[in-house]
């Protein structure tokens, strides 16, 4: 059976696995991302890890002969660079990624958005298996998304295909003002939706600042607290709203659910496909929704898929 490397390269840590030609992974590792110190430092450390899976696969008889990448940022996956990220990873815009891992590694190399490395995953052996079209949404520390068809996600013109989290929602104003976005802009859906935010609105709504973070909102909510169930009630309306007007533009045969907020509870799942259901045309009605599958497998799963197919 054919071997290949897939690699998820986030701000915080880069994962990878050798993953054979039916999507089983062989061995995996991970590392933490050397988000401060620039693209050359981070293609260092990312061939070091696949160097050592390749030799780990070496030993139970596998080759490992290519490397397929899912990345933060927006991803030229022609020419495989880093069109603009976010100061998560420092100096990773202009980075040539592919390039610089075939040099150091020997192999060929492809790569694409990580939350596109996901939905492929999902789309291959998770909850979108067996399906032509499926639309991924991830609602975590920021909200993205792809439309996977036939087995290759919407890229866009200019590579910016999937970033569902950056358009208006009617949920993201507070007194009249629509709330800042991470992206400079402001009232769009992640600036409501995301996990961050849902701490934001806590604390903006005057619940205590002492709340480290946004799973601390959701234990006072378990807890009773009506404030705490208010702003997440409030996040998966717009959540489900948002993935709704998509279904409504894309008509995927299956929506999958991704992210920390999916496996977060009821109340937040609930509350967001009622809301979702709300939106759609009468022909999309039973439009199945399911959460995602195949946990941190799917973007190495997804990556190794680029080089495979």
């Amino acid at each position: 059976m054919r071997y290949v490397a897939g690699v998820d390269l986030g701000g915080t840590k880069t994962a990878a696995a050798v993953v054979g030609a039916d999507g089983s992974v062989l061995v995996q590792g991970q590392i933490a991302t050397k988000n401060r110190d620039g693209g050359t430092a981070i293609l260092d450390a990312t061939a070091v890890l696949v160097r050592s899976l390749r030799d780990r696969a070496a030993e139970q008889g596998a080759t490992v002969d290519a490397v397929g990448v899912g990345s933060a940022g927006v991803i030229n996956a022609v020419e495989g660079t880093v069109l603009s990220a976010t100061d998560a990873i420092l100096d990773w815009t202009g980075t040539h990624i592919t390039a610089g891992l075939s040099e150091r590694l020997g192999l060929p190399s492809a790569v694409v958005n990580d939350v596109h490395a996901h939905a492929l995953g999902e789309a291959w052996l998770g909850a979108g298996a067996g399906t032509s079209t499926s639309l991924m949404v991830a609602f975590g520390t920021g909200v993205g998304g792809s439309f996977v068809v036939n087995g290759q996600p919407l890229l866009g013109h200019h590579f910016a295909g999937g970033h569902v989290g950056h358009f208006a929602s009617p949920y993201a104003v507070h007194r009249g003002r629509p709330l800042p976005c991470s992206c400079g802009h402001a009232g769009h859906v992640e600036a409501i939706a995301s996990g961050p935010a849902i701490r934001a609105a806590y604390v903006r709504e005057g619940g205590s600042a002492g709340l480290a973070d946004t799973r601390a909102v959701f234990e006072a909510a378990r807890l009773g607290d009506e404030l705490a169930l208010l702003v997440i009630s409030r996040a998966a309306a717009a959540a489900g709203q948002a993935v709704g007007g998509l279904v409504n533009i894309l008509d995927p045969e299956v929506v999958v659910i991704s992210g920390g907020l999916a496996d977060a509870g009821s109340f937040w799942w609930n509350g967001m496909e009622r809301a979702l259901r709300a939106e759609l045309l009468a022909p999309l009605a039973d439009v199945p929704v399911a959460r995602a599958a195949l946990g941190n497998t799917a973007a190495v799963v997804g990556a190794a898929s680029l080089v495979l197919s």
